[in-house]
Parts: structure tokens; C-alpha cells; sequence
């Protein structure tokens, strides 16, 4: 009765069972590893103290940016350049924009600095001018954004003077200068928002991306659930394959087929 699983075109699919469930129990294992490092992350970075207690650091030395220098405050020295405005940036629910500029270093780089948040739109507010001369900030380190970041406007056509992402490849065209791959945020007493100066107000730090249970944890998890149950999927659909095909030839032998003759 079960002679039929020897046929050329069961064999092709016995062949695809038997890659399939391997191969579905791999994927699922792996997306529930990858869940379960994101687990571990975030609970070694719920016991490491608070990056903006931890004391100030060079910026060389925190670089390149990784879920331990994210918010750790870098010191830098230089003489501000070029401003830009990046609009579309929300403060506790308030729609405005960052104002950032460049802080020329000594070696030639420049280094983003977020000098702090303004409501409104570019254009319509006043901006303040950055300190002349040379001047030393102390910030809280961030990583370049990227197109996932929250905020991030990546449709282009933005004025001049205008910046859609903060990011050393978005600027490599904007200036003559090369760019940290980095930016820092300064707290209230750096931004002038303690005295009220032109309205700025500090810009948190935020989070390292991979450090916490968001949704691209979760979203691991329910990956790890779709491919087991797609790998039992492909088993169910191979035995009730089996048993129709059985039944089949069940049925001929006994003559209850209509092609039984």
C-alpha cells in the first residue's frame, strides 16, 4: 500500500520534508538566539551604572561608539564651524528641531554636536550663533543614525543648511572636512538652556540600539514561532499527503475507485 513512496515524484517530495524541517528547526533555533542575546544585553546594560554618571573621557578613547560608550560623556576641543538644522525632531511630544554644529578639532575632524532643541520649524524660530573661538564640550556620545532611527528624514530635498540624518555619510558631501563618525548631545549647563539662551533645550541621550527588549527583539521572537510552526506544517501537510495517496491506492485494490479497472 505505502509502495508509492518509492516513486520518482515522491522522492522529490520525501526530499523536500527532509530538508525543510531541518532547516526550519535551524532558522527557529537561530532567531531564538538571537532574542535571547538581545535578553542578555539588556540586562547587562540594567547593571552597568548610568553612562552620563560615569566620568568624562576624551573622545579618541570612547571611539568607535558600541553599547558601552553610547552615553558616556567625551570631552573635545575645537572651534565651531558650519551649523545645520535638523528638522523634524520631537521633544516630549513638542515638534521642533535639533540645532547642530560642527566642532572642528585639532586634528582636522569634525566632531556633530547637538547643541540642543528649539520648537517650530527652521526658518521660523531664531537660532542662536555657537561660541566663537576655541571652546572644549563635554557631550554625551551617540552613534552615527541610521534609517531605523526615530526622527530621521530620508526623503531629501531639504533647504540648504538642513540636514535629514545625523551621520558622517550624510555630511561627507556637505563640507570640506572629514566627519567623526559620531555625534554628541551637551547637557543643559553646555547648551546655554540653563540660562535660557535662545530657548535651547538639552537633547537626552538616548539608548544604544541592540542594548534593550525592542521591537526587533520581539519581533526575533515571533520569527522563532513562525519557522517551528512552519516546520510542523510541512511534517501535517507530509502525512496527510501520505495518507490520501494510501487511501487511494487502498480503495483501487478493493475495486472502489472509479478507475479501479
Amino acid at each position: 500500500m505505502y509502495r508509492f513512496l518509492l516513486t520518482p515524484r515522491w522522492w522529490g517530495i520525501n526530499l523536500f520534508v527532509v530538508l525543510a524541517i531541518p532547516f526550519c528547526v535551524f532558522m527557529g533555533t537561530w532567531q531564538l538566539g538571537r532574542f535571547e542575546d538581545r535578553v542578555q544585553s539588556h540586562k547587562e546594560a540594567e547593571e552597568r551604572p548610568d553612562p552620563g554618571t560615569r566620568s568624562p573621557a576624551p573622545l579618541d578613547e570612547l571611539l568607535p561608539v558600541s553599547t558601552d560608550t553610547s552615553g558616556r560623556p567625551a570631552v573635545a576641543k575645537g572651534t565651531y564651524a558650519d551649523q545645520f538644522l535638523v528638522p523634524g525632531r520631537k521633544l516630549d511630544d513638542r515638534n521642533g528641531f535639533y540645532v547642530l554644529d560642527l566642532l572642528r578639532t585639532d586634528s582636522g575632524k569634525a566632531l556633530p554636536v547637538v547643541r540642543g532643541w528649539l520648537a517650530g520649524s527652521p526658518g521660523s524660530t531664531e537660532v542662536p550663533e555657537a561660541p566663537a573661538g576655541e571652546v572644549t564640550v563635554t557631550g554625551d556620545l551617540q552613534a552615527s543614525e541610521n534609517s531605523g532611527t526615530t526622527g530621521v528624514d530620508l526623503s531629501g530635498g531639504l533647504p540648504e543648511g538642513q540636514l535629514g540624518m545625523i551621520s558622517a555619510a550624510s555630511l561627507v558631501n556637505l563640507v570640506p572636512y572629514d566627519v567623526y563618525d559620531a555625534w554628541v548631545t551637551l547637557p543643559g549647563s553646555e547648551s546655554g538652556a540653563a540660562t535660557g539662551e535662545g530657548g535651547l533645550e538639552p537633547v537626552p541621550a538616548a539608548a544604544a540600539q541592540g542594548s534593550g527588549l525592542d521591537l526587533k527583539a520581539f519581533q526575533n521572537l515571533g520569527y522563532t514561532g513562525e519557522w517551528f510552526v512552519f516546520g510542523g506544517f510541512v511534517l501535517f501537510m507530509w502525512f496527510r499527503l501520505v495518507r490520501r495517496e494510501a487511501e487511494a491506492a487502498r480503495d483501487i485494490q478493493l475495486g472502489l475507485a472509479a478507475d479501479a479497472d
